[in-house]
């Protein structure tokens, strides 16, 4: 038997199949589209403008460039919303709702009748949040991103989101920079849709997203004001109608080699530590485990080759003109899974096969000239995190890398906020900087891995200090900072031992942090740990009851697949 296909899939259930047919015509007449047209295949939208989500302004353009290239294919579009998630503007992180959106995008697509599926996604959580769901689902699925911001100026400087504006808060905390500059910079940082202007979350998943073959070849960097985004909007549009005739789906594209690829990708960017956690949800929809060891020797072999802010000089406006994603898969192809396929059905050995017109080698260094002979991310292990915890060497100070020094506890966000810059905290530069409660159960993983410099040593020139924490830090941040360790404190791991005094050591070359304190007396002192009190209610109950430590992707357990 044949399978529906447009309008007549997916119908509700009435007893009386003809009935239903002709129910959901009617109706959809009702939207003025012509009948010879309702009988066409149809291409969904998930469309995720909203106010609070600056970084997705441009959506409305890019669902109506999307809509031309599905009518000028022959199939009928039909935009959907979805949860739409901007990352400053939701509490008390938007990691808690990537799951949520993930649900919302999945549940969408099965549920509406639909051959195929493009996704508009951009800001940090969003293209995660609907890769998982279109996983999960399995329709032929294209994943459009909205972009990056274009650069700013301040008084000569280019300023982009939001690498410019940490370094700047840093030296108005240090006193370096005035009220009423700092006011200025606050209006030139983000100056035009589109996501961060650098090589933060959102510009590393864009790259991911090509590089795993789920967005069209080139598509990644284009800024968000290009015409040339548009452009590649109306070609997702063609290439979602052309899916539907080859089935290829998600599970097709997505598949240990290709996560791999990805992974190689990321470590070749100096890309976001978030990366880890989201490839490794991805993957996890589809049974497949990230293992730290595996990170740590992709790492090890696969050198930095990107010099875009936060671990380099440039903007991704540059990274797009310099050649974007494919400058990197070329230099990078000898250790690429070649036969990898992408949306348009082409393996990845084929794309790389064609000539490139010319790369900006200040910006996409040559494989044996990089900016960094070794990648940009590692794993540790240890007694202060026994499941792991991320590194990003790229954006740390190597002078740090072998460090031992004594722990200064904040017992949670709360307390962090009220004695970081308090005069009388006993603090040196010397000293290991600890947040605990700040992971998936304890604080949903906001982006506070990124302690600040108490301000007493900021204004004595500290520029840098270890810190550890078991929450996230965004993909713009930098600073010799340890993160997601596992398990978190909240479900009893090592790091809620840690006290004031104690000694801790960071050994990058052994990929370790360990806590210097007996075996037994870390157990004793955890006999004693209290986890919090979870939500009484509501999706946060949920969140709390359901949500998988950082190695798995923060991922719920019920919705990631079993390992084959």
């Amino acid at each position: 038997m044949t399978e529906p296909t447009g309008l007549a899939r997916g119908l509700t259930n009435y007893g009386d199949r003809d009935f239903a047919t002709y129910l959901r015509r009617s109706f959809a007449r009702s939207t003025g589209i012509s009948p010879e047209l309702l009988g066409k295949p149809v291409v969904g939208i998930a469309a995720t403008p909203s106010g609070f989500n600056n970084c997705h302004r441009m959506v409305p353009d890019l669902v109506e460039a999307v809509s031309r290239g599905v009518l000028a294919a022959g199939a009928l579009p039909l935009p959907f919303p979805t949860v739409s998630l901007g990352e400053v503007f939701l509490s008390p992180t938007s990691m808690m709702f990537r799951n949520l959106m993930a649900m919302d995008t999945e549940e969408m697509i099965r549920a509406q009748p639909m051959d195929a599926v493009v996704l508009i996604g951009g800001c940090d959580k969003t293209v995660p949040a609907q890769l998982m769901g279109a996983i999960s689902a399995d329709l032929p699925a294209v994943q459009l991103v909205t972009g990056p911001m274009s650069t700013g100026r301040h008084r000569g400087v280019r300023l982009g989101a939001c690498t410019d504006c940490r370094s700047y808060w840093a030296r108005y905390r240090a006193g370096s920079v005035s009220a009423e500059e700092i006011a200025s910079v606050e209006g030139s940082l983000s100056v035009t849709a589109g996501t961060c202007a650098v090589m933060g979350t959102a510009s590393t998943m864009a790259c991911i997203t090509e590089t795993l073959g789920m967005a069209l070849p080139g598509s990644a960097a284009i800024p968000a004001v290009h015409s040339a985004r548009l452009v590649a909007a109306e070609a997702s549009g063609r290439a979602a109608v052309g899916l539907i005739g080859t089935k290829i789906r998600p599970s097709d594209v997505i598949t240990e080699r290709s996560i791999e690829n990805a992974l190689r990708v990321l470590t070749a960017l100096g890309g976001s530590t978030n990366a880890v956690i989201h490839l490794a949800a991805i993957a996890g929809r589809r049974g497949i485990r990230i293992g730290m060891d595996r990170l740590n020797a992709i790492s090890d072999e696969t050198p930095v080759l990107v010099d875009l802010k936060p671990v380099g000089e440039g903007y991704m406006e540059d990274f797009f003109a310099a050649g974007g994603v494919g400058a990197v898969l070329r230099e990078l192809k000898p250790l690429l899974h070649l036969d990898t396929i992408d949306v348009l059905g082409r393996r990845l050995g084929e794309r790389l096969a064609e000539p490139i017109d010319w790369v900006d080698r200040a910006v996409i260094r040559p494989f044996d000239a990089p900016v960094s002979r070794v990648g940009g991310l590692i794993a540790l292990r240890g007694s202060l995190a026994p499941d792991g915890a991320i590194f990003k060497r790229a954006a740390a100070t190597p002078a740090l890398f072998e460090h031992e020094g004594r722990a200064v506890v904040f017992e949670g966000l709360e307390d962090l906020s009220r004695r970081i810059d308090d005069p009388a905290l006993d603090v040196a530069p010397e000293d290991v900087l600890v947040l605990k409660g700040a992971g998936p159960i304890g604080a949903a993983m906001p982006e506070a891995g990124y302690l600040p410099i108490p301000k007493k040593l900021a204004q004595a020139g500290v520029k840098d200090m270890v810190r550890i924490s078991d929450a996230r830090m965004s993909g713009t941040a930098f600073g010799s900072i340890v993160l997601h360790v596992a398990p978190e404190a909240a479900v009893g791991g090592p790091l809620a031992a840690v006290r004031n005094g104690d000694r801790i050591r960071l050994s990058v070359a052994a990929k370790r942090i360990d806590l210097l304190v007996d075996d037994a007396e870390i157990a004793r002192r955890l006999a004693a740990h209290q986890p919090p009190t979870p939500p009484a209610r509501g999706y946060r109950a949920l969140y709390a009851r359901s949500v998988q430590q950082a190695p798995l992707g923060c991922d719920f357990d019920f919705l990631a697949a079993a390992p084959p």
